[in-house]
């Protein structure tokens, strides 16, 4: 129950964001390094972007890499990006890979120019370290630094938000566009985050009052 803590209630938090969120997008999507799209929850995030015209995965080597499955694209986020994929997807979505990525600017950035219009990346704000022989584990996430990042490569951030519980991984997700006036009406309404964490090290009381807060804001969709 302690390593579900840890490890899963981040994650199931995060796949509840995207039921909501990836319907909202058309168009064709990517899940860049992401395994076998499997959602930890007995199913696939191809099934949660349902308006999609495609859905592709792409994957490097090492654990969890690259399977030469059909449809899949090899792609190494450090790398130049080949001309042929600059552009290549209107919805381009990441799952808590950049930590595992040491340089995380070059990785961000091909991120960023695979996509004509969105991004959609989860991270870890706070989370065990967790490496295999395959990968590191580098980086932790701000939310100062995912704005940063995003408007250092095109972007505007059109939704954040952050996972609640105390004692696990806090992970935050961040939709940017090329183009945010397209969906200044669709985004659910959000606030930006002002300090990610605030219940780490919190007693009890204080931490179960920010949680019901946080709480009560995302079902209001405030």
């Amino acid at each position: 129950m302690l390593t579900d803590r840890k490890y899963i209630l981040a994650r199931h938090w995060s796949n509840r964001e995207l039921r909501r969120l990836a319907p909202l997008f058309t168009g064709d999507v990517v899940n860049v390094s992401g395994w076998d799209d499997r959602d930890k929850q007995g199913s696939h995030y191809a099934r949660y972007f349902s308006n999609a015209t495609s859905y592709q995965r792409t994957n490097y080597n090492g654990f969890r890499g690259f399977q030469g499955q059909p449809g899949e694209i090899p792609l190494d986020l450090t790398a130049p990006l080949a001309d042929e994929l600059k552009g290549r997807f209107d919805v381009v979505y990441n799952h808590t890979t950049l930590e595992h990525i040491f340089e995380v600017d070059a990785a961000f950035a091909n991120l960023c120019a695979l996509s004509r219009d969105v991004v959609i990346v989860v991270v870890p704000f706070s989370q065990v370290q967790h490496e295999s022989e395959s990968y590191g584990d580098y980086w932790r996430f701000t939310p100062s630094c995912m704005r940063k990042l995003f408007e250092k490569n095109g972007m505007t951030v059109v939704y954040e938000s952050e996972s609640p519980h105390k004692d696990a991984a806090i992970y935050l997700l961040y939709v940017a566009s090329r183009h945010p006036e397209r969906h200044a009406k669709v985004m659910p309404r959000h606030k930006p985050i002002k300090l990610a964490g605030t219940w780490i090290g919190a007693s009890l009381l204080v931490s179960g009052i920010q949680f019901a807060r946080h709480r009560a804001r995302r079902l209001l969709g405030r």
